[in-house]
């Protein structure tokens, strides 16, 4: 590829091409869709599989009627498996069709669930608690304290920042509701401003690890697989699912149960783990996507939350109250910083998301 080809696709993925802001923002907006979906399925006996399949299967078919017509084949459609973590389980939860887990009265679910166009990811994580009425107590402490650290990180992290410093200030969001931020315990896809806070220790741990469902291909790996049922799945998986992470309710699941396994024992496949606080402590997620754009931050997922009535306050709290009176458009003309999008990258370098996840350790935006 000559060095025009090179500048002319790296163009092609910035931000600064209408076509690639498009795609991010359609992706975006079926994301949307679906959450809102997904919130009104959330209901007392509701199956948790069930609730999560209804909102996979709405992204699948509205992605699939985008593009139809388009000249080159254009891949689209989830880019994170739905997944319903009630109570103290953190994060990952999206079961195997054979699961009777139901939701109940007063749970405090955490939906995460993402969707690409072309490569160019959405990704959106909220939290919502089963009960009519203001949310009250220790459950809103914990979601106002994921919420106003998302809302922080956002007017915080800048092109140049140090991620010690976002941190340190998601820390200090946390503390001021009596809440911990959850330990790093995955590689977050990069920018997403992806906040998970705790009324525990913040040190969850994995409990059974049969409840791990969904898997993302590494694509740097290989491996001669011995198990015919092994090279069976781990071919299925090329074919369908050669970049993005899938639930293994997609596959063919006698198999997968085999296979999956040799897959994951030769780093063929990346886990990502069921995590859990121990029983009582009530855990929050809140995620959005972010596009850096030189006007600004522009804040392209999310759902509005439920009215908090927590018993903590940041009145006492000037530093905070400072960050969060932050603009988070830009005053200057031409001062946003391009970035490059990846595609199949799961947070593209164009696309700065905001915090609000104790995963990445309150820092939002890992370079």
């Amino acid at each position: 590829m000559s060095d025009d080809e090179a500048a002319r696709e790296e163009k092609e993925l910035d931000l600064t091409s209408p076509e690639v802001v498009t795609k991010y923002k359609s992706a975006a907006e079926i994301l949307n869709k679906a959450l809102q979906l997904v919130v009104k399925e959330c209901k007392p006996k509701a199956k948790i599989v069930d609730v999560c399949e209804r909102g996979d299967s709405f992204i699948r078919e509205q992605t699939g009627n985008m593009y139809k017509n388009s000249k080159k084949k254009i891949e689209r459609g989830v880019a994170f498996p739905t997944c319903i973590s009630v109570n103290n389980t953190v994060c990952h939860f999206s079961p195997l069709a054979s699961d009777e887990s139901v939701l109940e009265e007063n749970d405090i679910v955490k939906i995460d669930m993402g969707c690409h166009i072309d490569g160019f990811i959405a990704i959106v994580a909220h939290t919502h608690v089963l009960r009519e009425g203001p949310v009250t107590g220790r459950a809103a402490d914990v979601i106002a304290a994921a919420n106003t650290a998302a809302e922080v990180a956002l007017r915080l992290v800048k092109p140049g920042r140090k991620n010690k410093e976002v941190a340190e200030a998601v820390q200090k969001v946390a503390a001021a509701y009596d809440c911990k931020i959850v330990e790093e315990f995955e590689e977050n896809e990069v920018y997403a401003i992806d906040i998970v806070t705790s009324t525990g220790d913040g040190k969850p741990k994995l409990l059974d690890e049969k409840q791990t469902t969904i898997y993302k291909r590494a694509v740097d790996k290989s491996y001669h697989l011995k198990m015919k049922s092994s090279r069976f799945i781990f071919s299925e998986i090329n074919q369908k699912f050669p970049i993005m992470p899938f639930t293994a309710r997609a596959l063919e699941e006698k198999r997968a149960r085999l296979g999956l396994v040799e897959c994951v024992n030769h780093d063929l496949l990346q886990p990502y783990p069921v995590l859990h606080e121990k029983p009582g402590d009530l855990i929050a997620h809140i995620k959005f996507t972010v596009l850096l754009m030189p006007n600004g931050s522009d804040r392209i997922t999310s759902h509005a939350l439920q009215e908090l009535k927590p018993t903590k306050t940041i009145e006492d709290e000037p530093e905070i109250k400072a960050w969060l009176a932050l603009g988070t458009k830009a005053k200057k003309k031409g001062g946003g910083k391009k970035k490059k999008g990846k595609k199949g990258d799961a947070q593209g370098e164009s696309a700065e998301a905001e915090p609000m996840d104790s995963t990445t350790n309150g820092a939002a935006a890992q370079e």
